[in-house]
Parts: C-alpha cells; structure tokens; sequence
C-alpha cells in the first residue's frame, strides 16, 4: 500500500459505511484543507481499497495483479467529489473468470457509495498499447500509483511507459498541445470568464497537469516560480466549491462564489475571483512560455541533421541580430546582448519591451528575470527616453499583451507603476466587459494604438488609454479616484504640468461622449455647452474621442457599434464647433419630413396608427432599423407602442416622440420614431405591427398580461438577484425638458411600463434615449407639461418616485 497520510484517527472499520463515516468526518474537519486534506483523502481511500483487494484476491484466488491509480487520484490529489480512476493490472495468467469477479469486488462498493468510477483492466501489454493508442490513457499513466497488490507489476510498466512518452515527444507533445488549444476554445479563458471552469478552462488544472506531462518529456520544462503555489490555490478553490455544492463541479458559478470564498477565509466573491485569475495568470503564462520553447526544441531538432550536412558536421552559433540599445533578437526571441548592464542601465526593461512589441517579437522570460533580479529602478520623474520607451510599447498594437504579460510575471509593471497593483487581475462583473481591468487597460491601447493618426498628440492618447479606469479598485467614482491617479502616474512618468492636466480630464471624463451621445438629446443646446465646458479645448476634445472608440472597442462586442459611433461623432462636430467660437445652435421647430407628413395624413385619414419600417442593407450591424409610426394623438400610445414592440421581440436602440401639426387640416398627430434591431430571427412584418397597434390602442390587446406571460416564461436565473431600479431627475442639462434617467434591469417591456408611468403622470414625452448595456438598461427620458414646459422640482421628484415604484 502507497498511502500519503496517517488515517488511523479516521478509518472506523475495512467495510463502506466505515469508509464513508470516516471520509465524512474527513471533509468536516475545518483544521484540515488544502493539500493536507487532499493527500489525507487519497490516503483514507488507499486503506479502504487496499483492505478491498485484499479480501477480493483471498476469495477470487487471484495472483499477480495490482490496484493501480491514475490520474489525480495516482497523484493522491482528491478533491472531495472527485472521481477514482483505478487501473486493475494483471500479469495475464488468471482465469477470466476469477480476474472478471475480482474487478466485481472492487468495483461494485466503489458505486455502491455512489463514488464516480473510472476503471480498466489490463495487463502492462495491453496497457501500454493502450497508452500509444490513446494520449489522454497515456497521460493518465504518467500518474500511476500502487495501491494496493504486487507494486513490482507497476514498476515495470511506468518505464516503459515513461520511456515511450520521452522516446515519442516529438509526436505526442505536438498532440498534447492540440488538445489544449482545442480545450480552450471550448471553455474559453479561465482569468476573464465571470463564471470559469476551473479545471477546463485555459489556465486552469488541465493545462497545469499538461505542463508535469511536458516536464516529463525531459524536452522542456515550464517557469517554476509561482507555478506550484497557483495551481495549489486552483485545487483549493476546487475543493472549497465541492464541499459548497456537494456535487463533483468545476463551474465556479456566480450563485456560489460567496459561499465558495466565505469557505477560503476570502472577503468576497471578487477576492475569490481575484485570487483564481492570478493563479489562471501564473499557469497561463507558464504554458505559453513553455509551448513556445517546445516548439522551438522540435524545430531545432528537426533542422540539426540538414545543418549538420551543410556545414560538414561542424556545429553553429545562433544568430543575435541587434533590436536596440542592450537588445537582440536570438531564435526568435527578443533577448538580453551579452555586454548588457541590468545593475546600471535603469532604461533595459523598457527598452527590451518596447523593442520586442516592434519587432512582434516574444520577450525572453529568462531576460525579463534576469532584470527583474538585477535590474535598477527608474528616477523620479521618470527621464524622457523611459517616458519614450514606454510609449513605443503601448504603440505597438497587438504584440503589446504578450509583452506586457511577460513584464507583469516577474512583477516589473507594478515596480514601474505602483497603482497597477490595484486593477491587476481585479474582475469586472459587468458581462459587457470582455477583460480584467488590467487586460481591458492594455486592450484599450492597442486598439488606441490604431487610431493615433487620427489625433495631433498619440502619446497622450496611448497614456489615457492606458489609465483610463486606473480607478477602478478604489471607493466611489472611478473616474474620480482615476484623474487623482492619472495625474500622478502622469507626472511620475515624466509629463510636464501642462500634459498632466490634459491627462486628469481625459480619465476624469472617458465616459462623457458615450454618456451623452446616447442618453442626452443632442439637439438640446445646454447639452452641448456643458460638453464643451468639460472638455474645454478642441485638441483634448479630438484626444477624447479617439479615447471613446479605443475603450468601447476593448469593452466588449456590445459596446460600440456604427451607430453609436455616429452619435457619438455627430456630438463630437457640435462641441467642436462651440469650441471654436459659434453658439450652440438653439433648436427649431422640427418641419416632418415628406414621408413623415404621408403618414401623419394617413393617420388622420383613417383615424388609426400607420406604421412604416425601414431595413436597409447597410445596418446589419445590430445598429437596428427605422421604424416609423403616425398615430392620431391620443393618450397612452407611448405604452401602446412600446409593448407591441416588446410582444414582437424588438429592442429598443433610442426613440423620439412629437405631435405634427398639418395644415388645413383638424387634430394632432403623434409621430414616434424608433431606432430598434430583432432579439433573433427577422424583423416582423409592418402589418402585423400595425394590427396588433390598433388592438393594443382599442383594448382588444391586453399588452401587461401578454408581457407577464412572456416575462414568467423566461424567469431570471437562480441566485442572481440585480439592484433595485434608480429613477432620478438629472439636473441641469436642458433648459427645455424635465430629464429623468432610469437605470434597471433590461427586462421584457421595461419602456412600456416606464411609458404607462408617464402617461398617469399626465406628462408628455419629447424624446427617449435607450442604452442597453449587457443585463441593464440606461433609459433617459425628456418630459415636458402638457403645455411643453419643463416640470416644477417638486412635480419632477414625484414622477421619478412614481415611474420606480411602477418598476419595482
């Protein structure tokens, strides 16, 4: 027997109920976790089976055969739900028979205790030629573990297994990385996923347990430090979510983290899951570095006998072709020149960045370490060749992650910029976000890196994209805390005062032109004078609008899009104009357009809704359609309206609702334009929207009961329970309008019971702006009286309380 800890204090008797009292009493222990608790586990479980063979050969007569374990089990790793993967291994001379009731004897109080099974029996042949036949077999073996039987049967086999798989590297490790690769495609990337598999995901367990399978090719060897610590805290988290939900789950879903994290003596979830990312972090990057020296050992491998024929059996030096100042590059990476001076140039671990981004380079871990060990800090302020180096890094584009994740495994982004501690690995859990804080920060640069031709100072650009949310981490406002830090950063690095303060009001207002554009009515001129006014010159404004795109497009597919892009720029034209000098336009009486006057005579004709919608070819983008409708005015449309469009799975992109007078002609008609894109599938016919209309308008269409029916069909998931919807009046941004700002969950005809609020209000809607961000919506609204006057204060606060009670 092969045991890893005394379980004397914990085995009642050799039978299942002792054996599941005592692994009970195991698991309940709270002196006892981690790697203790694991090997204790694996070691109770030895005895168990161990006493299991032995009464099993005694009855069966069988000889020459072993228990074997496998996999983590062989590596007496068992979590408290993980499965036994046993390997019955004979020496080929029993009867088949007596070797079938043996495995009985085994097997069967394994799934009587209700323990997932894996299990096989062969002989070291079989298991051998299984081995070469099946990667994941093979793999298993490098694990392998007597527990209880003739060890000798083991031993033979595990070299030669261990000798096939050093024999077969060239062809196996190519496989093995496949498969990774495959894993993480399929279950994504462990340190930017909300709810991660811990054991899939990549950074995860497989991919720590592949890199022991590589190191034991003897072909290459994965960086070390850290490693050990990291996937330790990935079994812990592991075992802490068993024990959680007592299911056997690598999910670490949203609804367990803080029982997961209470169970770590962690904080709170998102110290759990800042914990698990660094941890990912550390495995991640070790797998990167160590595939990468595989590929490079196979390919030298595969080109010594051609050299050897050129050049008559002589051997070759590598050549090092110069990238900068102390850098070269040497087989295909960028590395330290051999009269580099770590201990006296303060500038090498910029320079060695920079120049490996240019050059699309990777960075030598071993050159990184090397600085990190000997390297020498950088003044205060920061001379202008760092500033510069720093700069070219964050401009180089796509080559700046890897780069810059090389940097932050040895530490040295924190020891150049102390306040990245606080956005390192910290979870965004906002599901429009793509990234951690810090990999959106880099994310933001290379995509800013694209757009520095657009602006007249890039390197202010590339230093907000990368400060942007420095805040973030820190109590209140992020952008608030962000400019504090900004300007420190900034200042630190070298920027004189002036540059400095540009840098402040760029993090201080990332959000402005995004903000505005879509929840402000831009054709509302304190709109546009309270930009100008916060931005305060046309190059910070050019500046800040790059920034925008750059950050959206490193936020997440659901940030940015074309129209919002034209918001946005049609905003940025406005401002810029105050900004030179011209008043910001005051607003006239819209005249309709001729489609829009067709509609509302129509509508008048026939005294009901006429609907028109506009798909064009060059909106594919989720930008959404024009939908038009023309509705004899009339009390409750908005609700109307937006309920069909609720019932008709279309989501609302932005709105704006006014009456259209005609002449010569009696009454009003309400002309709402809507800018709105299909959940899935085609967009509804105008007809059946325009029928349902009228039923909804005549009462024949009971549109709350429709949408309760659709909302209890669809009900939130268990265990995420959002915040309450906020309704404010946001103050001092028209002069015309009376603008209240709903936030709350997106849910099914949320507009429409914001728009039955208002019409019990008696206030009429000038216009609507929605945003829908992930699982919440941003609804800003322009209510005037009935007479079009903005609304007195104490009215204002009582609509707000009104529309949030009818959300709540």
């Amino acid at each position: 027997m092969t045991s890893t800890e005394d379980t004397t204090d914990h085995t009642a008797d050799s039978g299942p109920s002792g054996y599941a009292a005592a692994r009970l009493r195991l698991l309940q222990e709270e002196s006892r976790s981690g790697p203790s608790r694991r090997s204790a586990l694996a070691g109770l479980t030895d005895a168990w089976l161990n006493a299991l063979f032995a009464t099993a050969v005694r009855e069966t007569g069988v000889r020459g055969a072993t228990l074997v374990a496998v996999g983590g089990y062989g590596r007496a790793e068992l979590s408290p739900r993980s499965d036994l993967d046993l390997l019955l291994l004979h020496d080929g001379k029993a009867e088949p028979r007596a070797l079938s009731a043996l495995a009985d004897r085994l097997w069967y109080p394994v799934w009587d205790l209700g323990v997932a099974l894996d299990h096989s029996v062969r002989t070291p042949a079989e298991a051998r030629r299984t081995a070469a036949e099946d990667l994941k077999v093979h793999l298993g073996l490098l694990d392998a573990r007597t527990v209880a039987g003739d060890a000798g049967l083991l031993a033979g086999l595990r070299t030669s297994v261990l000798a096939d798989w050093r024999n077969q590297a060239p062809k196996r490790l190519p496989q093995l990385h496949s498969l990774c690769r495959e894993r993480a495609e399929r279950a994504g990337e462990l340190r930017f996923l909300l709810e991660p598999d811990l054991k899939e995901a990549r950074g995860g367990l497989r991919d720590a347990t592949a890199l022991r399978a590589v190191a034991a090719s003897w072909l290459a060897d994965a960086p070390r430090e850290g490693l050990a610590e990291a996937r330790r805290r990935l079994l812990d988290a592991r075992d802490a979510l068993h024990l959680v939900t007592g299911r056997a789950t690598d999910r670490l879903s949203l609804q367990e983290q803080d029982q997961v994290a209470a169970r770590l003596g962690l904080l709170d979830a998102d110290a759990l899951l800042r914990e698990v990312y660094e941890a990912a972090r550390v495995v991640a990057y070790a797998g990167d570095v160590t595939w990468r020296e595989v590929g490079r050992v196979l390919r030298a491998r595969a080109a010594r006998p051609r050299l050897r024929g050129l050049l008559g059996g002589r051997g070759a030096t590598a050549a090092r072709a110069p990238l900068a100042e102390g850098v070269v590059e040497s087989d295909g990476e960028a590395v330290l020149a051999l009269a580099a001076r770590p201990d006296r140039d303060a500038v090498l671990a910029l320079r060695l960045a920079a120049a490996a981004a240019q050059a699309g380079l990777p960075v030598s871990p071993h050159a990184v370490r090397r600085i990190a060990q000997q390297g020498r800090a950088l003044p205060v302020p920061w001379p202008a060749e760092a500033r510069e180096q720093l700069l070219t890094l964050l401009g180089a584009g796509e080559p700046t992650v890897a780069v810059w994740e090389a940097m932050e495994a040895e530490g040295l982004i924190t020891r150049l910029l102390p306040d990245w501690e606080r956005v390192r690995c910290r979870p965004q859990r906002n599901p429009v976000h793509t990234w951690t804080v810090d990999r959106h920060l880099i994310e933001t640069a290379v995509r800013a890196a694209a757009l520095t031709r657009r602006v007249g100072r890039p390197d202010l650009l590339l230093m907000a994209a990368l400060l942007h949310d420095i805040g973030k981490g820190w109590p209140g406002d992020h952008s608030v805390a962000g400019e504090t830090i900004a300007r420190d950063v900034a200042a630190r690095v070298g920027f004189d005062a002036r540059d400095v303060a540009v840098l402040g009001a760029l993090v201080r207002h990332h959000l402005l032109l995004i903000d505005t554009a879509t929840r402000r009515d831009l054709d509302d001129p304190a709109t546009v004078r309270s930009v100008a006014e916060a931005v305060g010159s046309v190059g910070t404004l050019e500046i800040l609008h790059a920034l925008t795109e750059a950050d959206a497009l490193a936020t997440g597919p659901a940030a940015w899009s074309a129209w919002r892009g034209s918001l946005v720029a049609d905003l940025v034209a406005r401002v810029a104009a105050v900004l030179r000098g011209a008043a910001p336009a005051e607003r006239e009486p819209e005249i309709p357009s001729a489609e829009q006057e067709r509609l509302a005579v129509e509508a008048l004709r026939t005294r009901e809704p006429v609907v028109a919608l506009h798909a064009r070819q060059e909106e594919e983008d989720a930008v959404g359609v024009e939908l038009v409708v023309a509705v004899p005015d009339q009390p409750g449309v908005l609700p109307a309206a937006a309920g069909v469009l609720a019932l008709h799975r279309l989501t609302v992109r932005a709105a704006d609702l006014r009456s259209v007078e005609l002449p010569d002609r009696l009454g009003e008609v309400l002309v709402l334009r809507w800018r709105v894109a299909a959940e899935y599938g085609a967009l509804p016919e105008a007809a059946r929207l325009r029928t349902d209309l009228v039923r909804a308008l005549d009462g024949s269409l009971d549109v709350p009961a429709k949408l309760a029916d659709r909302e209890a069909a669809y009900p939130r998931r268990r265990g995420v329970v959002p915040p309450p919807p906020r309704v404010t009046v946001v103050p001092d941004v028209s002069s015309l309008a009376t603008v209240l700002e709903v936030r709350a969950p997106d849910a099914v005809g949320l507009l429409h019971r914001v728009g039955r609020a208002l019409e019990s209000g008696g206030v009429r809607v000038r216009s609507a702006h929605v945003s829908t961000l992930g699982a919440n919506a941003v609804d800003t609204l322009y209510v005037t009286t009935p007479e079009g006057k903005p609304l007195d204060p104490a009215d204002a606060a009582a609509l707000a309380a009104s529309v949030a009670a009818a959300l709540s």
